[in-house]
């Protein structure tokens, strides 16, 4: 977090124009801010079992990077959890714990590239994604697969790459659209229009992709994912009502269910929640 805080200072105290400005804004989208892990987050890392896995950052860097995996019990039934930007495997503490109480599971979380103990710069989806893709080929094909937010787009992502279909696919307050998520972000530090235009034209240079390719409504293919249970906050600012209703008007075979008063970062804490996703995994391998 406190790299985070100097980028901003350092944009709030330049005159933004040229590569200066480019290289400050690209920093700030990018790095990925990160929280200590607290006594019951440790405790709970500490009775997992510790791997790890690489993935190709195309993006940054063009080498591997090794990705931290903890995995808890040994049941045949694969449950793969994938967190959100700025977070980390530890933040599913409450969930991971009460699925922890279920027979014949084990539980698979992973820190992303840039993320909690995973050694990055820079993060991006497709690097999360990645991080996904290679957890399914190289240890073990999840049977539920769980994301929070950035997390819940890299799922669809990775899912539709490789081509499974999971007994149940979880996304917890996903992002919908990608291009808007960067915009509201480079809004709440008063980053100006035509500095942002600027970005995302160089976005549309060092990327296959223009940032607005990444919107769900275009990329979701239903048929890849024959069970999905989509939880949400209508009052959700991260990830708004009005990207999440484009959505599901035209994914009518996603089941949305709203917990209201409880925020894009809580509803991960949710007890309602959590006991709604641990009674469907049990009413699945029951």
């Amino acid at each position: 977090m406190k790299k985070l805080k100097q980028i901003v200072t350092d944009i709030n105290n330049v005159h933004l124009q040229g590569a200066n400005a480019d290289k400050l804004i690209r920093s700030f989208i990018f790095y990925s801010p990160k929280m200590p892990l607290r006594l019951h987050q440790e405790q709970l890392l500490e009775e997992a079992k510790k791997f790890n896995l690489k993935v190709y950052d195309t993006y940054f860097t063009q080498t591997d990077l090794t990705i931290n995996c903890f995995s808890w019990g040994n049941g045949k039934n694969k449950v793969l959890l994938t967190h959100g930007w700025a977070s980390k495997a530890a933040d599913f503490f409450e969930l991971i714990t009460e699925l922890k109480k279920i027979d014949d599971l084990e539980i698979i979380a992973f820190d992303a590239p840039g993320n909690g103990s995973s050694v990055s710069e820079f993060s991006n989806l497709m690097l999360y994604a990645k991080s996904v893709e290679a957890l399914t080929k190289d240890y073990a094909l999840p049977d539920f697969i769980i994301g929070h937010s950035l997390g819940g787009m890299a799922n669809v992502l990775a899912i539709q790459e490789i081509g499974i279909k999971p007994r149940l696919l979880i996304s917890i307050a996903p992002l919908i659209r990608l291009k808007e998520n960067f915009e509201q972000s480079l809004n709440s530090i008063n980053i100006e229009e035509s500095i942002q235009q600027t970005f995302f034209h160089n976005f549309n240079n060092e990327f296959p992709v223009p940032a607005d390719y990444f919107n769900l409504v275009d990329l979701y293919k239903a048929d890849q994912h024959p069970n999905h249970f989509l939880a949400f906050d209508p009052d959700d600012h991260i990830s708004p009502y009005d990207y999440l209703k484009d959505f599901l008007s035209v994914n009518p075979a996603v089941q949305p269910k709203a917990y209201e008063n409880i925020g894009h970062y809580k509803i991960l804490r949710s007890p309602e929640l959590i006991g709604d996703i641990a009674e469907q995994i049990k009413s699945i391998i029951s």
